[in-house]
């Protein structure tokens, strides 16, 4: 017997959890919501009429060959607030040779991730995540095929790099609107290291079932956060002696944040630690690859900014960057929404942005704190507005 926990009005309105994290943002998002409100029973017998489309899309093979599974009953149970996914049991049965010696499961892209676990298996029973529409290695019905801590410390690492690059855009504005104070190492680093001490010790308290905050809390003030550091950063110079402790109290919050995406992938009972320092790790990785990035994107600025003379140099750098930027934004080239999941406009615009701003602040090199002036604060003016509007629609919309 398999058991599956899945989201049922994703899959009935036809959205790609492989590239979508927020449904509201799917294309059939109206589709989805409208699902929302049917009653359980209603998701249920929608389920049941849907169940040719979702067997084909679902393997299982034993030893290497094909099964057939029966629906054997649906489930759907009660979300806990307006804000949380509903979830629904899937009950599959079948039958397989008394001599079959392995199993392997998996489904389409389209599903998302797939948390694959082992029960009432005494003997090391196998867990494993799937995702990108990913077959699970073969593992033995009897047991005796749990991955090794290393293993499962390996394959969550993706799991919160993914979770910041390219699916967590509020975490991305929030760390950007820390570098944005100070491109500096000194500040930025006491920053990131509050912020990433304060998200871990949540996220672990969290994932042990410590705390808890329902969503409909968490993410408008996730929101809020955003907004606060990035309007900061247009009246402050440097790190202030409040800045640390609200950053601090800022990363608590996210950390609840990362932990309601990783209760969703859960953490195998064998290997809880391993895969919850993997986790950390993954997202450490990601906001380091942020910092990285968009410091390079405006290191030119910074040395023109601080009296190097390289401005026919900066020039011509920004110039084609833009182009690029702007080319990407327009043309929206498939491989690279699926590289990034998710259309190439929403991170090419942006940086379209950022290029034309740190070339502005090399034409006005002579003026005052020209790249504070003309990067700094307008990217953090922009941080802030698109924080605001996301703390409204998480509170009204």
């Amino acid at each position: 017997m398999i058991e599956l926990d899945v989201n049922a009005e994703a899959m009935l309105a036809g959205v790609d959890l492989n590239t979508v994290e927020d449904t509201d943002t799917a294309t059939n998002a109206q589709d989805y919501d409208a699902l929302r409100t049917l009653t359980p029973q209603d998701i249920a017998d929608r389920f049941d009429a849907y169940w040719p489309q979702f067997i084909e899309n679902f393997t299982f093979l034993v030893d290497g060959k094909p099964t057939i599974l029966n629906d054997n009953g649906t489930i759907v149970y009660g979300a806990e607030d307006e804000t949380s996914v509903r979830m629904t049991r899937l009950t599959l049965v079948g039958t397989y040779p008394e001599d079959a010696e392995t199993f392997q499961i998996g489904w389409v892209p389209a599903y998302g991730t797939l948390i694959v676990r082992q029960n009432d298996i005494a003997n090391d029973p196998y867990t494993g995540t799937l995702s990108g529409g990913a077959l699970s290695e073969p593992f033995l019905i009897n047991g005796g095929s749990a991955q090794s801590g290393l293993h499962v410390f390996g394959s969550y690492i993706p799991i919160g790099f993914d979770h910041i690059v390219p699916k967590g855009l509020d975490h991305i504005l929030f760390v950007l609107g820390l570098f944005f104070l100070s491109a500096r190492i000194r500040p930025l680093l006491t920053q990131v290291s509050l912020f990433t001490l304060a998200h871990t010790l949540t996220l672990a308290l969290a994932a042990l079932g410590y705390v808890r905050l329902p969503g409909s809390v968490v993410e408008p003030l996730i929101a809020a956060s955003i907004v606060f550091v990035a309007l900061e950063n247009i009246y402050a110079k440097g790190l202030s002696r409040w800045r640390p402790v609200v950053v601090f109290g800022f990363g608590l919050l996210h950390g609840l944040g990362f932990a309601s995406v990783l209760a969703e992938f859960g953490l195998p009972e064998n290997a809880f630690i391993p895969a919850l320092i993997g986790f950390n790790v993954g997202v450490e990785v990601g906001q380091l690859a942020v910092i990285a990035v968009m410091f390079l994107c405006i290191w030119q600025a910074l040395r023109v900014d601080r009296g190097a003379n390289e401005v026919g140099q900066g020039f011509a750098l920004y110039t084609v960057l833009l182009i690029a930027a702007l080319a990407l934004a327009v043309l929206n080239p498939a491989p690279l929404q699926t590289l990034i999941e998710g259309p190439v406009w929403v991170f090419a615009a942006p940086l379209a942005m950022v290029f034309a701003l740190c070339a502005a602040s090399i034409h006005f090199r002579d003026q005052v704190d020209a790249y504070r002036r003309l990067v700094a604060i307008p990217a953090s003016v922009a941080i802030a507005a698109v924080g605001a509007y996301w703390f409204v629609e998480r509170v009204f919309l």
